[in-house]
């Protein structure tokens, strides 16, 4: 369906101009800054982050740290594409472009399934946090109530997400925020009745207790939380300044970086003995213990249960944008370009609601075999699609230097060599996920995911060239 074809079906929402596809550019600079906020803080921060001390020690910090100086690379890459060429789909655009339609076709519905799968993941998650205050209520039927609500705040338009996700972000900074000064209070010793000082950073076995071994491949955990960064160039398709929205989020994205994961868990294993049980199960929670403060855990829970709600507001956001985006190319059957009034594609926003309520139905009936299948098979995907953004973006700068050299605003830091660095790296980290005992299933898994993608685009491709067969007959 042409571009045309889909705006004559669409009613443009007042005072929101019309966007690509007729999407409308109802998100403003406010919306994109905390929305880039929200995609790197999530629910693993306050609760994932904790196994990862727990299996490294105190050097979990240089895990973290290596792992945000990776995703600063790969969002500094793709924020100079983005810039450049601003597209619907945002990367999906991009290495459809540089590295062909078969690439484009499998990153588009990589990260489309990557996105329904956590869509189900964080409402099963927030269903188990509610449950804590309402234990009579069964989970399945808690997780499709937050699904639906979240679904209908979609519904409306980009607006109405954006100013959800604003308030959700909103919160976890300021809650990240709150724990920081509190934390710092705490070492410096001006806490009541607190030591201070940084001796639990090697009073337990040392700085690196398990080896620098165990920091590298803490690596590959940690950058997985740093996965939905780039939420925000999807996003700019439907904000009012597309271009300095996107260059103003990723030039901060190094200090939040700095700011909420290295410092905060600088703090975590700072105060409380990084053996401690309680820092696998919450380290923020732990923290707060430590400090007396009062409820502690209650205050933690609502903290996480918002995290929740933002990954599962963005997931469902994030999805429908990109099966939308494969529609305008042919990637995904066009019944899923239809546009309400209100600039939102329902019909794709539905299509991620409804894998999201069977993936959350299969928790239900099959707890220990299919949803823990469906949970590794996307592990790894993120990753891959990160891989191919890196190696597009070469490939792209390359093109543009030759034809669009003013177009080049926002640029890769010492091109090209650290690209090539960044696309090692990030090579390294997916190899390193097929040796490791606690990733290996999630890579191969991964990797069947990528097998029946390519697959379904060797059958598009197929039927395809069939139908074009019949019309010119």
């Amino acid at each position: 369906m042409s571009t045309g074809t889909v705006r004559d079906d669409i009613t443009a929402e007042a005072g929101a101009p019309a966007a690509q596809g007729g999407l409308q550019q109802g998100l403003k600079r406010r919306h994109m800054q905390l929305i880039a906020l929200g995609g790197v803080i999530g629910a693993g921060l306050f609760v994932g982050s904790g196994v990862v001390v727990r299996s490294t020690g105190p050097a979990a910090v240089l895990s973290f740290l290596a792992a945000g100086a990776l995703t600063v690379l790969i969002m500094r890459m793709l924020a100079e594409m983005t810039v450049a060429r601003p597209a619907l789909g945002s990367f999906y655009a991009h290495v459809r472009e540089a590295l062909g339609l078969r690439a484009g076709f499998t990153v588009g519905w990589l990260y489309w399934y990557f996105f329904v799968i956590v869509v189900a993941v964080e409402a099963v998650a927030g269903g188990r946090i509610i449950q804590l205050w309402l234990p009579g209520v069964p989970l399945w039927a808690i997780s499709l109530v937050l699904m639906t609500l979240l679904t209908a705040t979609n519904m409306v338009s980009a607006r109405s997400y954006g100013e959800f996700e604003y308030w959700f972000s909103s919160i976890k900074v300021l809650a990240i925020v709150v724990f920081l000064f509190l934390g710092a209070l705490y070492v410096l010793g001006l806490w009541p009745d607190a030591r201070g000082g940084l001796g639990n950073l090697t009073a337990h076995g040392g700085f690196a207790p398990e080896g620098a071994g165990a920091v590298l491949a803490a690596v590959v955990p940690c950058i997985g939380f740093f996965t939905g960064a780039e939420i925000v160039t999807i996003a700019a398709a439907e904000s009012v300044e597309p271009e300095r929205a996107v260059a103003d989020a990723i030039r901060s994205i190094v200090l939040r970086v700095v700011a909420f994961y290295v410092l905060s868990i600088f703090l975590v294993v700072a105060v409380v003995p990084w053996t401690s049980k309680a820092i696998e199960v919450s380290p923020y929670a732990a923290v707060l213990d430590r400090l007396a403060v009062p409820a502690a855990g209650t205050v933690m829970n609502a903290i996480v249960l918002i995290a929740v709600l933002s990954c599962l507001n963005s997931a469902l956001y994030t999805s429908s944008r990109m099966l939308f985006a494969l529609t305008r190319n042919g990637d995904a059957p066009r019944g899923f370009t239809k546009v309400s009034g209100g600039g939102v594609p329902r019909r794709a926003l539905l299509a991620g609601t409804s894998v999201g309520y069977l993936s959350v139905i299969a928790a239900w009936i099959s707890p220990d075999v299919v949803f823990p299948f469906l949970i590794n098979s996307y592990g790894a995907i993120a990753l891959f699609v990160y891989l191919a953004i890196a190696v597009a973006q070469v490939r792209l700068r390359r093109k543009l230097e030759r034809t669009e050299p003013a177009r080049l605003t926002l640029k890769m830091w010492l091109f090209p060599w650290l690209s090539w660095v960044t696309i090692a790296l990030m090579a390294l980290v997916i190899g390193a996920m097929a040796f490791l005992p606690d990733s290996r299933s999630q890579f191969w898994l991964s990797l069947l995911t990528v097998a029946v993608v390519l697959a379904g685009y060797e059958l598009r491709r197929r039927v395809g060239g069939r139908r074009q067969g019949v019309s010119g007959g």
